[in-house]
């Protein structure tokens, strides 16, 4: 099993910055990719970011591209979401996941965080 806990949301102003934070216990961290969902009210979850296990390899989803980072710490257990120019359509629930794969796919990943709340004003 592993645990995630996300943190880091909160309110910000359209063209601002957040960064979210997954804290990750249980299992070894560094055995597993990890991504960014998002899933806005009245939506399905729709995928955000990921990174694999090394931190070599990352793909975004066209919306964030050159926005969004997504970046992880192995040794603090713990995967970053770095969100600047923040838009209103980025409002938004965000989760972070841990699977066995770099993929897109929420259906691919194992383990869920509770989600965190990112409200962008315009």
């Amino acid at each position: 099993q592993v645990q995630l806990v996300e943190s880091g949301g909160g309110l910000v102003q359209a063209g601002g910055s957040l960064r979210l934070s997954c804290a990750a216990s249980g299992r070894t961290f560094s055995n597993y990719a990890m991504g960014w969902f998002r899933q806005a009210p009245g939506k399905e979850r729709e995928f955000v970011a990921t990174i694999n296990w090394s931190g070599g390899s990352t793909y975004y989803a066209d919306s964030v591209n050159g926005r969004f980072t997504i970046s992880r710490d192995n040794a603090k257990n713990t995967v970053y979401l770095q969100m600047n120019s923040l838009k209103p359509e980025d409002t938004a629930v965000y989760y972070c996941a841990a699977g066995r794969r770099t993929i897109a796919i929420p259906g691919a990943y194992d383990y869920w965080g509770q989600g965190t709340q990112v409200t962008v004003s315009s």
